[in-house]
Order: C-alpha cells, then structure tokens, then sequence
C-alpha cells in the first residue's frame, strides 16, 4: 500500500505566486488597448509589458501536472484510488467554477452585456465562456478529467515517461496544424495546451534530479532565453495582429508562444526553486499562506478589478501610470482580503475557492495565536 510521506515541493508556491500576480498584471495593465492611441510609444510599451508577462497560463498548467504527477506516479490506479481522485476534482475545481460561472453570468445579465436565455447560459458554462477568465478553468477541468490516463501511460510506457514534454509539444504542434486546416473545434481545447502540462509532468516525475539544477550557472541562459524568446513572441504578435505589417502563417506565432511557454514555464520553475532554497522558514510560511489564494485569485479578481476600475478612472495622460499601479495594487489586496476573509468567517469557503487549509492565517501565524491554541 503506498503510505510513505513524500518531500512537499516548496518551489510550488512561488510559481502559483507568480501566476497569480502575472495574470492581475495581465488584465490590470489590458487598459492600454482601450485607452491609448494605438501605434504610441506609450502603447507600444505597454502592448510589450502586457505580452512579455502572458506565461501564466503555462505556468498554472506546469503547477497542475507537476502536482499530480508527483503524488501519483507511483500509486497503482485502483478504483478507489480514481474515485478518491475524482471526487476531489469535483469538489475542489468544479463546483467552484459552476459557483463562479453563475456569478459572471448573473453580473453580465445585471450589467446589460447579455440577455437571459437559458440555453446560451448553459453553453457558455459547458464551454469556459462565461467570462474571459473562465475559459482557462474550463481548460483545468479537462486536463483533470484526463490526467489519470496520461499518469497510466507514463507508469506503463517507459519512453513516454522520459519525454513527455516532447510528445506535448508535438502533439499540440500537429493539434494547431489540423485545427487551422479543418476548424475541428471552436472552443478551448486541453489538447491545445499539452506541452506546458507534460512539462509539468515531466517535472514531477524528475522532480529529484531537477530541483539540484536550482543553482546552476546554466540558469542565467534559461533566463536570457526566456526573455529573448518572449521578446520575438511579444514583436510576433504586434506586427502580426496588431498593426498587421508582418504577413506570416499563424503557425509562426504559434511555434514562437509555444517556445515561450515551455521555456519560460521551465525557467520560472528554477527561479521558484532557487528562492524556496534561500528563504527562511519564517518568509517561506508567508509565500505558502499567499499562495494557498491562488485559484482564488484567478477567479475572484476580475469581479474585484471591474470594482475599482469605477473607483479609479484612467485616462490617456500622465496619470494613466498611477493608475495602472494603484488599481494593480489595489486588485491584489482586496483579492487577498475578501479570500482571507470568506476563509476564516465561512463555512463553504471551499466551495467558492477551491481547496483551502482548515485554518486561515493571515499572512503568518502570530506567536500569541499559537501559544493560546
């Protein structure tokens, strides 16, 4: 029976830390296309920093398979075992996202962008389009539902195994070929972002022999790789479908992201283990007791930046930088609050965010609070 207690990998929480600031930085700084005259210097800049950031999808698909490879890799998929596991996927992803679905819906029906029809409701939550954000979660919840099989292949085919992040790329590399070629779907597809989740596998299977790469001298070459890659990824997608001055197959760009991601993904991976290393176990309590938010994050702050986007107006002026910082700012914080918050004071907190720790703790546990337990 497999009972031993494995090493918890510490490095997670930076990376599902640096997805969560990506992706408010993401939406925050997206006021650039609206408000900006198009082709400035300013939204030029802006255009750069907004896409030169856009790894945090890959980052919380690298979190997902690396989690789940690690603690089942080894484990025999009996049928307990996958129902224990499917439960939890039910509980813990969606029903938070049925939660959160019926609440955008009911806030674009509030705010006039759509109209009741029970019919598209129910398309739009089957198919992650309820609001922007979603579609990622509806993502999630496929490589879940499939994960089992894919842990059955690589504890069975030993070549799989070893390189799976190969096969992920080819794969969605052929995937973008035939959909382009034959519209095979019109929606978001798990296939469609298998590198970065087989990356994410790949590292929980190695886990072992990658975290000592941590401090390589190597690591500033995945670091200048990640930043060179993303720079012609960022151009790529200026040229070509902004300013559309570059007339290129859209296999180009999509060869170019997909670098990036499995790159930057990997990179981000060394950094969170470099610093998970460094940190005290003081620093290290307050990383964990952020990060545990995470998914809370993802799907509460567009809710949240739509509010104080009304409490700070932004403007194409000086101000707009001040804006964007403080509404930045602000979206974090609030985020963090009304989590802590519903955590601590609820009893259904899980429900509405996703797996939590039982006891909520702000920040770090204060000495009095544990001697007093």
């Amino acid at each position: 029976m497999y009972k031993m207690k494995k090493q918890n990998i510490h490095s997670i929480y930076f990376l599902r830390i640096f997805a969560m600031l990506m992706v408010i930085l993401v939406h925050v700084t997206g006021a650039y296309a609206y408000t900006l005259p198009s082709g400035t210097d300013a939204y030029e800049k802006y255009h750069f920093i907004n896409r030169i950031i856009r790894i945090e999808a890959g980052i919380f698909i690298v979190i997902t398979g690396m989690v789940f490879f690690y603690n089942y890799i080894k484990r025999p998929l009996t049928l307990s075992v996958l129902k224990n596991y499917y439960i939890k996927r039910v509980s813990y992803i969606l029903i938070p996202y049925l939660v959160w679905a019926i609440i955008y819906e009911l806030c674009s029906y509030w705010s006039g962008a759509t109209t009741f029809n029970p019919k598209e409701v129910l398309v739009r939550i089957a198919t992650g389009e309820s609001y922007y954000q979603l579609h990622f979660i509806f993502l999630i919840v496929q490589f879940y539902l499939f994960l089992p099989v894919f842990v059955y292949i690589a504890q069975k085919w030993i070549f799989f195994r070893k390189y799976m992040w190969v096969f992920g790329i080819a794969v969605e590399v052929g995937y973008s070929l035939l959909n382009t070629a034959f519209q095979l779907t019109t929606f978001t597809i798990f296939v469609d972002s298998l590198a970065t989740f087989l990356l994410g596998a790949w590292l929980g299977v190695y886990y072992q022999d990658q975290q000592g790469k941590a401090f390589r001298k190597s690591n500033v070459v995945w670091m200048i790789c990640t930043f060179g890659i993303g720079t012609i990824t960022v151009l790529l997608s200026y040229y070509m479908y902004t300013a559309r001055t570059l007339d290129l197959p859209d296999i180009t760009y999509k060869l170019s992201n997909l670098t990036f991601m499995v790159v930057g993904s990997y990179t981000a991976f060394l950094v969170a283990e470099m610093l998970a290393k460094k940190f005290s176990q003081r620093y290290m309590d307050i990383v964990k007791n952020i990060a545990v938010y995470s998914f809370g994050f993802y799907l509460l702050h567009p809710l949240v930046l739509g509010v104080v986007s009304k409490i700070i107006p932004i403007e194409a002026n000086m101000t707009f930088h001040f804006s964007i910082v403080t509404r930045y700012i602000l979206v974090v914080l609030l985020c963090y609050i009304i989590i802590w918050t519903v955590h601590r004071y609820t009893p259904f907190a899980n429900l509405v965010f996703g797996k939590l720790p039982k006891k909520a703790v702000f920040l770090y546990e204060r000495k009095s609070s544990v001697v007093n337990r």
